[in-house]
């Protein structure tokens, strides 16, 4: 029987396990990616448990637990553990599933169980080569706010190493201040989970771009692999107050930098920020990563 007992802490050595089974079972929502949990895991408490050939994800926030649908092969016996799981240690969304081959395997194994979309956590998908290139009508003021951004600054666009990873760091802080991090929960969790990011760079696998003009800088942006075709941009940071349109330059010159070898984009979810909302829409996603949750009433109706 699973037991939540059995579940373990998402930890920087985990990073070869969770890449070996993401071989083998590619993922296209960013909130399970490893470099997601590990970074926000001092907020949501990800764990994990390995059962057979899969790998079981939770997440506790706020002392309210969620599961998650398993992930690896189609099995029915395990699925049936995890919602029995979920029922005794869930609160009342007690099972999300975030990708369309679980969903449809959770809904064909109880066609009477309801799946309740999760709008405000879809992820945005762009195709790479749009973003790079911002083509066409849909795109004019976007490229043309680009384009003023180079004719108004002297700016250079340079890959995150280890040279200038302390710049980045003083950036951060920076921009901590002008964001006031301390005055919001959610933005002193934010600041924490960029500066694990900076801390571990490499031993998460992440990769990144910096906007220099002058002597500082003014722009990062932190990537990492969602699965072979697709990279997700984790932290998006500027100064826009300072530099204006300094967004949609890293924004652009990240996408040039990956279009090689990502032909999508996810920009994650916009958590049902309106304004947010309208900024991920007006860059005409491709496609959206839906995310389903189920609540326990309907749990308890439909799989027992």
């Amino acid at each position: 029987m699973l037991r939540f007992a059995d579940f373990k802490p998402v930890k920087l050595e985990d990073h070869e396990l969770f890449q070996e089974h993401y071989q083998h079972y590619p993922q296209v929502h960013s909130d399970n990616t490893f470099a997601n949990m590990v970074c926000w895991n001092h907020y949501a408490d990800y764990r994990f448990c390995k059962s057979g050939d899969s790998i079981v994800l939770s997440s506790t926030i706020d002392g309210v637990t969620t599961f998650r649908y398993p992930i690896g092969p189609e099995d029915p016996d395990l699925l049936d553990e995890v919602i029995e799981l979920a029922l005794r240690e869930g609160g009342e969304i007690p099972m999300q599933v975030l990708d369309p081959g679980g969903e449809a395997f959770l809904r064909k194994r109880y066609p009477d169980l309801p799946l309740h979309p999760d709008r405000n956590f879809f992820d945005y998908v762009y195709r790479t080569a749009d973003l790079a290139d911002l083509p066409g009508k849909g795109y004019a003021t976007i490229r043309h706010q680009v384009h003023r951004f180079a004719r108004d600054y002297k700016y250079a666009i340079e890959e995150i190493t280890r040279d200038n990873l302390d710049d980045v760091w003083e950036f951060l802080v920076i921009w901590c201040e002008w964001r006031e991090c301390d005055s919001m929960p959610i933005l002193a969790y934010e600041r924490d989970a960029i500066l694990f990011a900076v801390n571990n760079f490499f031993e998460i696998g992440l990769e990144g771009w910096a906007i220099r003009i002058g002597d500082s800088i003014g722009a990062i942006s932190i990537v990492g692999p969602v699965n072979r075709s697709m990279a997700v941009v984790h932290f998006e940071k500027a100064l826009p107050e300072t530099y204006r349109d300094i967004y949609k330059v890293i924004m652009s010159d990240t996408a040039r930098a990956l279009r090689d070898r990502y032909r999508y984009i996810n920009r994650e979810c916009d958590m049902g920020v309106p304004g947010l909302r309208d900024s991920k829409t007006r860059y005409h996603p491709t496609c959206m990563i839906e995310v389903h949750y189920a609540t326990r009433d309907d749990l308890e109706a439909c799989c027992r």
